[in-house]
């Protein structure tokens, strides 16, 4: 009987643990992302990393003076987006489209993903509802 009440209470601590671990690693959208700093960029995608706990959208992104700057973009998790219709398919490397978001507070090449254009005018939301990101807050939106 000790063997079993131990063996409940290891499993129930290594199921404790991992919980904690999961819910502080994931962040809230103002931990790592500036609603004051929206941006869009239009490009090409040169990647799409299809990971827990989000997607990865890279895009290749022509300066002014010709040379290349790649952008990733924090989009909502697979199971989120492949109910909305994102597939692997309607969304892949090598396609034109227009990214808007809001950039990391570092400063760096990152942002988090709010809506993507297609050539042809088509909107996806890439974002994840729940972490707080301001939807009403796009880029073509004047701040009040």
């Amino acid at each position: 009987m000790k063997t079993k009440l131990v063996a409940v209470l290891a499993a129930l601590g290594v199921v404790l643990v991992a919980t904690a671990v999961s819910l502080r690693a994931h962040h809230a959208f103002s931990a790592e992302f500036d609603a004051n700093k929206p941006l869009t960029f239009k490009g090409t995608i040169s990647k799409m990393e299809w990971t827990n706990p989000h997607v990865w959208l890279h895009l290749d992104v022509k300066k002014p003076d010709g040379s290349i700057e790649t952008w990733s973009f924090e989009a909502g998790t697979p199971s989120v987006l492949f109910r909305r219709g994102v597939t692997k398919e309607s969304v892949k490397a090598g396609m034109e489209v227009a990214v808007d978001g809001y950039q990391a507070k570092d400063g760096s090449h990152r942002a988090n993903g709010r809506d993507l254009t297609f050539a042809d005018g088509r909107k996806m939301f890439l974002g994840a509802p729940g972490t707080g990101a301001p939807y009403e807050l796009r880029p073509e939106t004047p701040k009040k």
